[in-house]
């Protein structure tokens, strides 16, 4: 019975060892899923901060990325009053680099973005402009119009001479003419050869003069077209080849601006100038124009008793050239100086000045009658 019982025993003994061991793996099961709880809340953890580091370079890298393809601009139409120049053959990028200095636009390129989405970056033209400080690209763009610009157009004819071209100038920008002649005798560009007067070298043109230029500028603009006439023409050379100074060219240049009755008339005109230089016995040149500068009258015959002029500018008293220019010579009259006609003529009159009828000859007895059909023509 013992050993029945024993053995009953010993049946049992298994059966709590093995409610133990389920309690254990119920343990064990537990701590398990604690663990991948664990796990999972540690690994949703690392998620999230690598999402976020992530993030914050996205957003970094977008703000990065934008401000490299969206420049800074101003919004609005800007303050204040500023005036900027655009430069002669200046470009759209010079431009915006401009206006990005003198504070107008918040970036160079966002002027040029702007002029280019506009289509206009091939129209910007020279000249001065009413401008604000702090203004939005495009509204800058919209300023930047021609019709826009501040500035008188003046035309400057060929052969006046430099005080009519300063009553001008004066009339054009309201400065008196006191002003245009204290800026002639400064720094305005001359060329050694002009010794320092402007008679002559106040070049011809149309010219666009703002209301903010000074007369220094003025007349710089008038000098700078004269040096690039004459570097397009090589004066320089070609007044050494024919055996003159630069300076002599201008001198004969202006008395064919002022002697010729038309543009075709020039060559002939600087070629009698340089036949009466080179004969011999030495002719004087006998010009009414000179004389009539050099007494400040106007007019194309010189009367007897101007005739008796000693100013240095009477060519029928004093042989050779004047000492200066006695106007401001064009493109046509320089050339003319610089080339002219074959012929040998010693003589020319303008027989009927209204049509720009000009003769020429080498006879003195041609000459007379000339001058008698001068007279029948101007009673």
């Amino acid at each position: 019975m013992d050993f029945l019982l024993g053995a009953e025993d010993d049946d049992g003994s298994p059966r709590r060892r093995s409610a133990g061991s389920r309690s254990q793996q119920r343990r064990s099961r537990r701590r398990r899923k604690k663990q991948r709880r664990k796990g999972r809340v540690a690994t949703l953890f690392a998620v999230a901060i690598i999402i976020g580091i992530l993030g914050g370079l996205g957003y970094f890298g977008f703000t990065w990325a934008r401000g490299v393809m969206i420049p800074k601009d101003y919004a609005g139409e800007g303050r204040g009053e500023v005036v900027v120049e655009i430069e002669e053959g200046a470009s759209a990028t010079d431009v915006a680099q401009m206006l990005e200095d003198k504070g107008v636009v918040a970036s160079a390129r966002a002027f040029v973005n702007a002029i280019g989405a506009a289509g206009k970056s091939s129209s910007l033209q020279p000249g001065q402009y009413e401008m604000r400080k702090g203004m939005s690209a495009a509204s800058a763009v919209g300023l930047l119009d021609p019709a826009k610009r501040i500035l008188n157009r003046l035309v400057i004819r060929e052969g006046l001479r430099l005080s009519k071209i300063f009553e001008d100038l004066s009339a054009a920008t309201g400065r008196p003419v006191g002003e245009f002649k204290k800026a002639a005798s400064g720094d305005i560009g001359l060329p050694s050869y002009a010794k320092g007067r402007l008679e002559g070298f106040a070049f011809p043109a149309t010219y666009e003069i703002g209301s903010k230029l000074t007369p220094e500028q003025i007349l710089t603009k008038m000098v700078d077209r004269f040096n690039q006439t004459a570097d397009r023409i090589d004066l320089e050379g070609q007044a050494k080849q024919i055996g003159f100074t630069p300076r002599e060219i201008m001198v004969i240049a202006s008395i064919v601006q002022a002697e010729s009755g038309s543009a075709e008339d020039m060559p002939k005109v600087a070629r009698v100038i340089y036949n009466r230089l080179a004969s011999n016995p030495q002719m004087k040149l006998q010009m009414d124009s000179t004389v009539m500068y050099g007494l400040n009258k106007y007019g194309i015959a010189a009367s007897h008793a101007d005739l008796e002029s000693k100013s240095r500018y009477n060519t029928y008293r004093y042989f050779g050239l004047p000492p200066g220019p006695i106007s401001n010579p064009g493109d046509h009259a320089i050339e003319a100086a610089l080339r002219p006609a074959d012929g040998n003529w010693m003589y020319f009159v303008t027989v009927d000045p209204k049509r720009g009828i000009t003769k020429f000859t080498d006879k003195e007895s041609e000459f007379w009658k000339l001058r008698d059909e001068f007279n029948r023509n101007n009673k």
